[in-house]
């Protein structure tokens, strides 16, 4: 027995030091990109430079009296979308996502917001829970400061204003001027909280909100249910909630906050987790609130209003409860997969078909169990549904909203094609 908890506890630290260096490598890839990205950006704009001036000085001599009208104009620099027919279109990054002038020029969405200026993509949170997020998002398009509510606020322990936007990004959104959603993993979620609110006028000054702002949501590889990988990184599935106490959600915990204590601007405008409107800067809580805040006694850990509850499958069964899917919102949803049946067991598909960083996690993924002594999180439950992922999420969970309920779904055919008509209030 004795040597079993010794083998036990040999292999949970073997596996957490594995995916502590898979992790922060990748990290550190992703940042050295960035910064050599950015350097190549910086030399090609001084040589471009040079070569406008020149072409300038050349027009100048060479057509003095003719005014390039297109040249002057500039629709890629400002907010606005006039004279644009189409609704522009919102991609809401998920976990430890960024977006548009975060991590320099790199784009989470390869590179979709430089192929079209109707295309908006916020930097939100990319740890803050989905409530935080989703009124993040709303005054990111309308503008304003960012309000997260007296109720929540005090009940999580934080400010209850945040970031002032003097701008909206899309002022003009209403039921006239409606919005395309697209959200990755968490992010479809954070996009159906936002609806929610929308059709609950819950944005004071705002009471002529509805669900008709959302024009469609279309999730990709979205977290519509959760997913088991919080279990493995280190949340208790008794609750879905709190974190274990040696697991990489630990070491997640402490990196989070030291980063935030620090408060290093030019850092933080590289990259931001999202929790300024906790304020754990060293200039405002000291050595004692950083204590404080490492042993789990104040912050976004402590009152839990942090994203990775939010993506449990008792959380989620939370979320779904209170969601719905409107009658004249189009849902869309693209789910994705990294595993196979092999002799009746669900594993990996492949070496070279997935990320470093996500094989070991599809692997105990596909081979993860509820445990026997742990209320189920929804009635129903079956370990082998959930088993098929793509390393970070369930694939059962991208489908459609499905527990504890069932939304209204269907499958679009292989016969579809365009000009076949699309049914609104179904996934």
């Amino acid at each position: 027995m004795r040597l079993w908890v010794v083998a036990s506890l040999g292999l949970c630290l073997a596996e957490l030091l594995i995916s502590t260096v898979t992790h922060l490598v990748y990290g550190l890839y992703i940042f050295s990109s960035a910064v050599a990205f950015d350097i190549v950006e910086i030399l090609n704009n001084h040589h471009l430079r040079k070569l406008r001036i020149w072409e300038t000085v050349a027009d100048i001599y060479s057509k003095p009296n003719i005014v390039d009208a297109d040249r002057s104009r500039d629709i890629g620099n400002g907010p606005y979308f006039e004279g644009y027919e189409v609704a522009p279109i919102v991609l809401v990054h998920g976990i430890f996502g960024f977006g548009k002038g975060k991590l320099g020029g790199m784009s989470y969405w390869a590179g979709a917001e430089k192929k079209d200026d109707r295309v908006l993509v916020p930097d939100l949170g990319s740890l803050t829970s989905v409530y935080d997020r989703a009124r993040d998002l709303f005054y990111y398009l309308k503008g304003g400061t960012v309000d997260y509510g007296e109720e929540h606020s005090a009940q999580y322990g934080h400010a209850r204003f945040g970031k002032t936007y003097d701008q909206g990004h899309y002022p003009e959104w209403d039921e006239n001027h409606p919005l395309h959603f697209v959200g990755h993993s968490a992010g479809v979620q954070v996009v159906r909280v936002l609806q929610q609110m929308l059709a609950e006028k819950k944005f004071q000054g705002h009471e002529n909100s509805s669900e008709s702002w959302v024009l469609s949501v279309t999730s990709l590889s979205g977290a519509l249910n959760g997913t088991t990988r919080v279990y493995l990184d280190g949340m208790q599935p008794e609750d879905g909630k709190t974190i274990k106490p040696i697991f990489l959600l630990q070491l997640c915990h402490v990196g989070v906050i030291i980063y935030d204590w620090l408060d290093i601007a030019w850092l933080k405008n590289y990259y931001n987790f999202g929790f300024d409107h906790f304020n754990m800067t060293w200039q405002k809580v000291g050595v004692s609130g950083l204590i404080e805040s490492l042993l789990g006694n104040v912050g976004p850990f402590a009152s839990e209003d942090w994203i990775l509850p939010d993506l449990s499958l008792q959380v989620s069964v939370e979320l779904n409860t209170k969601l719905q899917t409107f009658p004249n919102t189009y849902y869309f949803s693209y789910a994705t997969r990294k595993t196979r049946k092999l002799f009746g067991v669900t594993i990996p598909s492949g070496l070279f078909g997935i990320h470093p960083l996500l094989f070991i996690r599809a692997l105990q993924m596909s081979q993860w169990c509820y445990p026997n002594n742990v209320p189920l999180p929804y009635k129903g439950y079956n370990d082998e549904d959930w088993q098929d992922n793509d390393g970070a999420l369930n694939t059962i969970s991208m489908l459609y909203p499905r527990y504890p309920v069932p939304h209204p779904h269907c499958w679009l055919s292989p016969e579809f094609k365009d000009g076949h008509t699309l049914q609104p209030g179904v996934w």
